[in-house]
């Protein structure tokens, strides 16, 4: 992954987020897996902190039926997805072609951004300590937990999150964050030479956007 500016405002506290990941890798023993962002919500377009219950948009619905129909392609044998409702409905679009039946996984959900959910994402600062939500630390460390777990269950795995998510994961691998790969419901996959991963994106969305979660 390479690096790309952020196209929508200032994200700051990444190089927070590296370092901490830095400190507790992620070292799955397979070779190759899946990771599937979900689809639009109204939120994500209005670039607006969202909780967990916000729906998908039309645009989602669509995104995440056209990354089924990429994904049936694939020989993913599991899906886990977070139960936020965005992610868990975008992985039944995908199961469904698949015939499998996604497991939903509270710790994969998006970070809890707490006093800030419901106001502008616009201009993120990962560094951010909300009110009644995680810190930066207790969010890489509770994904680091998650993805361990769900990247041990039968491979290939189809990981469907966040683009929180998406970010954890590339610094607990030690892959360099391309914003550019953040659109919703792109199809990427995951592959490991050695000890160094690479990953490329099966589908890059004309109406994919970066914004956050």
């Amino acid at each position: 992954m390479s690096q790309a500016p952020f196209p929508h405002g200032a994200a700051t506290g990444l190089d927070q987020l590296i370092r901490i990941a830095a400190g507790q890798p992620l070292a799955p023993a397979c070779d190759h897996f899946y990771f599937l962002r979900h689809g639009q919500t109204g939120r994500n377009a209005q670039r607006i902190f969202q909780a967990v219950d916000e729906p998908l948009s039309e645009l989602g619905l669509q995104q995440a039926a056209r990354a089924a129909q990429l994904l049936a392609g694939e020989p993913i044998r599991t899906i886990v997805c977070s139960d936020a409702r965005r992610a868990h409905d975008t992985a039944h679009a995908v199961a469904t072609v698949l015939r499998l039946m996604p497991t939903p996984q509270a710790a994969l959900r998006e970070r809890n951004f707490g006093a800030l959910i419901g106001t502008s994402s616009a201009e993120i600062d990962w560094a951010c300590e909300p009110e009644g939500g995680e810190t930066l630390a207790q969010f890489v460390a509770r994904k680091r937990l998650a993805l361990d777990a769900a990247l041990a269950q039968p491979a290939p795995v189809l990981v469907v999150a966040h683009g929180g998510t998406l970010y954890a994961l590339a610094a607990l691998i030690g892959l360099p964050i391309d914003l550019g790969l953040l659109g919703n419901a792109q199809p990427l996959r995951f592959s490991r030479s050695g000890p160094t991963w690479a990953v490329t994106p099966l589908l890059r969305h004309a109406d994919g956007d970066s914004s956050l979660a």
